[in-house]
């Protein structure tokens, strides 16, 4: 696939953003089958709720799980696109975002192939990128359950650049965003268009500054790769 038509040029390298990557159908049966996960499967955080799917990131390496046949379709696009290399995506975070709820400035870390794939569901969001030495060293990095730890003040951070993430687009992040920069989402129900927003003429719609887009729920799939898998699988019902 030729992703020159997708590179954000207004950002340090390297992303890619992909509106309508996956179809409105497809959106609504992503969201119908995440609406049937049971209880047990999330984890519950203070800003928002969590499930892995194939295994749990471990620095001792993951117990690799059996990924949904309706998930593993997904995974599989992901694969298709030749991203990886050599490796294939063997994991995913699904995120649920409440309006007013985001996540501190984080880093995916050592754990994960160095480039996360995350395709948005139900609603749009900001994500914003500080550069790593904005902020202390100790504010770096997730828990291996996809928890940014530990939390963070907004007043610390220096917010250099933005990425709105329409509803079915693929957002790719590698290289030296995926390193040298934290990423995260602030805690607001709604979000004032800036000119500090780098991939206005990558999206599927016109924006203008200063609009003012509220948030509904949001469901994100982070598609990635962990290096220290078992080849064993186990499946979980």
């Amino acid at each position: 696939m030729d992703f020159s038509d997708f590179i954000v040029r207004r950002c340090p390298s390297t992303a890619m953003y992909i509106p309508n990557f996956i179809t409105s159908e497809e959106e609504q049966r992503i969201l119908a089958q995440i609406e049937k996960a049971p209880k047990p499967k999330w984890t519950q955080l203070m800003n928002r709720r969590l499930i892995n799917y194939g295994g749990v990131p471990h620095p001792n390496g993951m117990i690799a799980e059996e990924i949904p046949e309706w998930l593993q379709t997904y995974v599989d696009k992901i694969n298709n696109l030749g991203i990886f290399e050599a490796q294939k995506a063997n994991h995913v975070l699904v995120n649920e975002y409440k309006p007013g709820q985001g996540i501190m400035p984080h880093t995916d870390g050592p754990l994960f192939f160095p480039l996360i794939m995350t395709i948005s569901c139900g609603s749009h969001t900001v994500l914003e990128f500080s550069k790593r030495e904005n902020l202390d060293s100790t504010s770096i990095g997730e828990n291996h359950n996809g928890s940014a730890v530990p939390r963070d003040s907004s007043r610390n951070r220096a917010i250099l650049f933005k990425f709105i993430l329409e509803p079915r687009s693929l957002l790719i992040l590698k290289d030296e965003l995926y390193i040298d920069y934290l990423h995260s989402i602030d805690e607001v129900e709604a979000d004032v268009l800036c000119d500090r927003i780098c991939n206005f003429e990558n999206c599927e719609s016109s924006y203008k500054m200063g609009d003012v887009l509220k948030r509904g729920t949001r469901i994100s799939l982070t598609i990635r790769n962990v290096p220290k898998a078992t080849k064993m699988k186990l499946k979980f019902c």
